[in-house]
């Protein structure tokens, strides 16, 4: 509601009723009106700003915020482009437009930074592997709509690299649980192919060059200690069987 409200006063503003003024008044009384329309939308977006960074205040706050300087910046630039302000109120307009550029920088990084912050506690607490996976890349997602208009940001870079390091964590934690179960139930050579699963996941880039090498490193023993295995067993079907005791 907030949202579609200042549209509104943005794009229409009051619209004048009077047919006893000339032409020429009617124009300047709506340019003025504009004017003190985005002053007003202005001042409403500031107060929405520290409400938004009050303690406790939600992620969505912040993105609500956000929504409303991207709102203002489209009408204001289209106010501009329409030559409508005079020189003075021009300024005013573009200055009120670097303010509100900085507090949407502000808080659509704020936003995706709490998001992306509770979404990956929430895919931590995940029983299912599943529910683990598509939580954490929601809380991938919201990082990535915030670095496409700000693809520098070093601190929503870093956090990106942390959630692929879980995703891939839990994927191959997944394939190893699902090796060790079948290894238990003698099925080595299907262990072995969940082994080779788990270092798919474990060599991808996201992980941590020291991770990636001990993870392969402990997998790799437990192959070798399959394949042991899976040899012992043919030898012993191969294995010729004793004479028996001679009866004469």
């Amino acid at each position: 509601m907030r949202r579609a409200w200042t549209r509104y006063l943005l794009e229409n503003g009051i619209r004048e009723n009077s047919s006893s003024r000339s032409r020429e008044s009617g124009r300047s009384q709506k340019k003025g009106f504009s004017a003190s329309m985005h002053s007003a939308a202005l001042r409403g977006i500031q107060k929405q700003s520290t409400a938004a960074d009050r303690p406790g205040s939600s992620p969505e706050m912040h993105l609500d915020v956000a929504q409303l300087c991207h709102d203002y910046l489209a009408s204001s630039d289209e106010a501009i482009r329409s030559g409508s302000f005079g020189s003075e109120k021009g300024i005013a307009l573009r200055a009120g437009q670097e303010r509100v550029r900085a507090l949407h920088r502000h808080h659509l990084l704020t936003w995706a930074r709490g998001q992306a912050q509770l979404l990956t506690h929430e895919a931590q607490q995940r029983a299912r592997t599943f529910d683990k996976i598509e939580t954490a890349t929601r809380a991938q997602d919201c990082i990535d709509s915030a670095l496409r208009i700000y693809p520098d940001e070093t601190e929503l870079n870093e956090s990106r690299i942390a959630i692929g390091e879980f995703i891939a964590s839990v994927k191959v934690a997944h394939w190893v649980e699902l090796a060790e179960r079948s290894a238990f139930k003698g099925h080595y050579r299907r262990a072995i192919d969940r082994y080779r699963d788990a270092l798919f996941y474990l060599n991808q880039d996201v992980v941590k060059e020291d991770v990636r090498v001990a993870g392969i490193d402990k997998i790799e023993r437990e192959i070798e200690k399959l394949k042991a295995r899976l040899r012992s067993n043919a030898s012993q079907h191969k294995r010729p069987e004793e004479p028996g005791p001679d009866r004469n």
